[in-house]
């Protein structure tokens, strides 16, 4: 018994899926294997460990205007001289340290060259001072 109607053809072709799953599960496993979950860096680094220490020696303070001007523990100085009072203000220190205190508007050329003269005046230790957000 043939209940199609003779007229209907049926010449469409059938879109089989099930190959097209196939594929796609063989390439998710293939993908899945080699896929690396390891944290990769362009440049390998080695972070600084920092404990919070309190030293008895109070540090110079250096202050740095937004125009550009220095002060060494509250004197004006040039910036030509700026090394030389660094180093004469910190030879009662041990180590010699240095408080940078910058105006937020400062140019950062002007904290880059106070900290070259405090290396010049053979300060190792550099600290910087912030506020904290309100």
């Amino acid at each position: 018994m043939n209940f199609r109607s003779a007229n209907l053809s049926d010449d469409s072709p059938d879109i089989n899926l099930i190959p097209l799953i196939d594929v796609l599960l063989v390439m998710l496993i293939f993908l899945a294997a080699t896929t690396t979950f390891a944290r990769q860096q362009a440049i390998k680094i080695n972070l600084p460990q920092a404990n919070a220490e309190v030293t008895d020696a109070l540090p110079v303070e250096l202050t740095i205007s937004q125009d550009g001007r220095f002060a060494v523990s509250g004197k004006i100085v040039a910036s030509s001289e700026l090394a030389a009072a660094l180093k004469f203000a910190t030879q009662q220190l041990d180590p010699p340290i240095v408080l940078i205190r910058a105006d937020s508007l400062a140019p950062h050329q002007f904290v880059v060259f106070a900290m070259q003269a405090a290396r010049e005046g053979g300060i190792g230790r550099v600290q910087f001072a912030t506020q904290a957000k309100e």
